[in-house]
């Protein structure tokens, strides 16, 4: 949640960050409003506490004949301290519901609107001519099912629509690639973590994503769980209510996990192929920093994105995400899009936010400074998932439906450098 204090000295931050979102800005002022009466209800409890707790004192003081005055202003003050402490509740509950509402304040520098309004940054590698090379462009599903490498007939037979098999070579394939991606984590200093997909709602909503796309979620009522679309919320909730000493510099986890995610609205959008599925599996980062380092953070996380990508040989532009297009926990969000020459048009493939103290604060994730504790920072990225799959059979098939392998995922493979049809 953001920093009400802060919200209180300078609202006019928040209101242009509701703005820049295309959210709610009135919720500021209701806020506001919420937070004047709790504070005034809570110290008018506070004094009628006072008062009672001296009057008490003064029973066992008091003359026969003033204990029943003392006695009956007791008993009035009782009555009266347990009313305003339940208007301070009820005040107290009304703030932190319209606190919860508010997103993180945008960082910064984020362009204004929404999808369609990002900044693209800069474009890496270079966009095959199949034209020119004499290759006719497939899709991955086709150049996946020639290589006997997903199945998604059997997937839907099983599971429904939206599911696969990934087969014999796709399985290693995408082996390959998260252990390519775990092996790039752990040079860079990330500990290695293979998480729970199933959190508590207190878990899930400390990261930001009980809001607007709980929709997406899958939950288990009968155990009262929710299946995670990505370990950054199993990571989030790792130091929940902990003091960490950050003096060191950051703690990085790469998180490895299957993601489930139920595409609620997504009806007839990338219905082909494994582009956008209910159950896949991923690479994430995850870092708990000093405040003062997130946005530097922030800077290192794309790189290293960047430099898998480079790995895998994928042509990609980099986009500073648009407010209105951040999740409910973002500040800043970094996207690199491969492209994708069936479709001619880019795919997101990774994606690396800043949630400044934001899910920390709602999980009491707390940093030891010189002069006491305070909210630390989060971030995360992904650094592999089973959607590079699209981008690397599309961008690097040949003629005839075999697939050329980048050379940094050779070694995973056995040495195969190319992939032949079966």
């Amino acid at each position: 949640m953001i920093d009400l204090r802060a919200l209180r000295e300078n609202p006019e931050i928040v209101r242009a960050s509701q703005r820049a979102r295309g959210a709610d800005e009135s919720l500021v002022d209701s806020l506001l409003e919420a937070d004047a009466e709790r504070r005034a209800t809570l110290t008018r409890f506070e004094d009628l506490r006072a008062e009672q707790k001296q009057v008490s004192k003064s029973v066992g003081k008091a003359s026969a004949e003033e204990r029943p005055t003392v006695l009956a202003r007791a008993q009035e003050l009782a009555a009266q301290v347990k009313e305003a402490e339940a208007q301070a509740n009820q005040a107290g509950a009304r703030a932190e519901k319209i606190l919860a509402t508010i997103p993180n304040i945008v960082a910064e520098g984020v362009p204004a609107g929404g999808e369609a309004d990002f900044t693209v940054l800069r474009h890496e590698g270079t966009v095959r001519d199949f034209a020119a090379e004499g290759v006719e462009v497939k899709d991955h599903l086709e150049i996946g099912e020639g290589l006997r490498a997903i199945d998604m007939a059997r997937g839907a037979k099983v599971s429904g629509s939206r599911f696969y098999y990934l087969t014999g070579i796709g399985a290693r394939l995408e082996l390959a690639l998260l252990q390519a991606g775990l092996d790039l984590a752990m040079r860079a200093g990330f500990t290695p973590m293979i998480t729970p997909t199933l959190v508590s709602p207190q878990i899930m909503a400390g990261t930001g994503f009980l809001g607007e796309h709980s929709d997406e979620i899958y939950r288990l009522e009968a155990d009262d769980l929710y299946l995670t679309g990505t370990s950054e919320v199993a990571l989030a909730g790792y130091h929940a209510e902990e003091i960490l000493d950050l003096s060191e510099g950051p703690k990085r986890y790469a998180g490895w996990s299957t993601c489930y995610r139920r595409e609620a609205g997504s009806h007839g959008k990338d219905t082909r192929g494994i582009i956008r599925v209910h159950q896949f599996n991923k690479l994430e980062m995850f870092s708990y920093v000093s405040a003062d380092d997130a946005a530097a953070e922030h800077e290192r996380l794309l790189a290293w994105e960047e430099e898998m990508l480079a790995a895998v040989e994928l042509p990609y532009r980099v986009i500073d995400t648009a407010a209105g297009d951040l999740g409910t926990s973002a500040a800043r969000k970094f996207d690199c899009e491969a492209w994708l020459p069936s479709q001619e048009r880019w795919m997101e493939v990774t994606s690396t936010s800043n949630c400044t103290s934001f899910q920390a604060r709602r999980l009491a994730v707390r940093e030891r400074g010189p002069s006491g504790t305070r909210p630390a920072a989060t971030l995360n990225g992904t650094l592999a998932t089973t959607r590079w799959i699209v981008a690397i059979l599309e961008n690097h098939q040949v003629a005839g439906g075999a697939v050329r392998v980048p050379e940094a995922l050779r070694p995973y493979l056995g040495g195969l450098d190319v992939l032949e049809p079966a």
